[in-house]
């Protein structure tokens, strides 16, 4: 059965203008590639209402977003930069890991959200790095309120996701995994934030072996995963930890993102898969990424 991908038209209408690195073309290459692919099957969901996003984010922050995005966008944030048809964005890229989580929780295979803007940066109610929502804690939570209790969130973005960490640490039925550059933004991830024992974090220096990268995250993975196995896994799939990023100075290849989600299938054998995209700023090295993770689930 061919890998579902979920996608929708606007994430690549978001445009945070030129020269800023989470370009429109990170999305285009990685669809261009998937039509070729036979085991891929591209799919477009219907975009998000609003109540799932008021599980994480305030009313008024969203109000904003729209608000902002209406009056044809600006600066949210430093390099958060909104355009005319992000609030289109931030409802489609929603509504696309929604209807993947849904997808896999169904038990007809497991999943992909090919969107953008990513999302592991915003806070409650302030965007930043780029994210203006919360996708996979968004995700987490609609699945919470279809009865399943328990979520695994492993991010391998080079960069730490802040804003997942500070939306889930009080919660011990969401544990969150995460291998990113230390020290490099957003300067937030170091090993001693446990939260209430639900966080995982491995910060790590730049330009080590990719093996050294890909065996200490498997670590936490399974530090996380001994004695509590979860309803749901969600990988916080960014590709900026590849050798060459330019946003990064991690060394890790596709074959590595294939690697690890061919292990967290062993490992998890009955736990449905949801990636959802974040970072990786070469848009052709991102997609190949991308294709390596979409075999390891198919």
């Amino acid at each position: 059965m061919p890998l579902a991908v979920f996608t929708h038209p606007s994430c690549l209408l978001h445009d945070p203008g030129p020269n800023h690195p989470e370009t429109p073309s990170r999305l285009q290459a990685i669809l261009a590639q998937l039509r070729q692919d036979p085991t891929a099957n591209l799919v477009e969901a219907p975009p998000a209402t609003l109540d799932p996003l008021l599980a994480v984010h305030p009313r008024a922050y969203l109000a904003t977003l729209e608000a902002m995005s209406a009056r044809g966008g600006g600066a949210l944030f430093l390099d958060t930069i909104l355009s005319r048809d992000s609030w289109a964005a931030v409802l489609g890229a929603t509504g696309a890991v929604l209807a993947a989580v849904d997808h896999a929780l169904g038990g007809r295979s497991h999943g992909f959200a090919a969107i953008r803007p990513p999302g592991h940066h915003a806070l409650a109610a302030r965007g930043m790095g780029f994210c203006l929502v919360n996708n996979v804690v968004v995700a987490a939570r609609h699945a919470q309120r279809t009865g399943r209790k328990r979520v695994l969130i492993v991010d391998w973005d080079v960069h730490h996701g802040n804003g997942t960490q500070a939306l889930v640490e009080t919660d011990s039925t969401i544990r969150y995994v995460s291998l990113h550059q230390h020290p490099w933004y957003p300067g937030t991830g170091a090993a001693e934030e446990r939260g209430v024992g639900n966080i995982f974090n491995v910060p790590r220096g730049p330009d080590k072996p990719p093996e050294l990268y890909v065996g200490d995250l498997w670590s936490a993975i399974v530090a996380a995963t001994t004695n509590w196995t979860p309803d749901l896994l969600l990988i916080s799939a960014g590709f900026d930890a590849m050798a060459g990023d330019p946003l990064g100075g991690f060394t890790l290849e596709p074959q590595h993102y294939f690697d690890l989600t061919t292990r967290l299938r062993e490992r998890l054998p009955a736990v449905p898969i949801v990636g959802s995209l974040e970072g990786g700023y070469i848009p052709e090295r991102l997609a190949q990424g991308v294709a390596a993770h979409l075999r390891g689930l198919a």
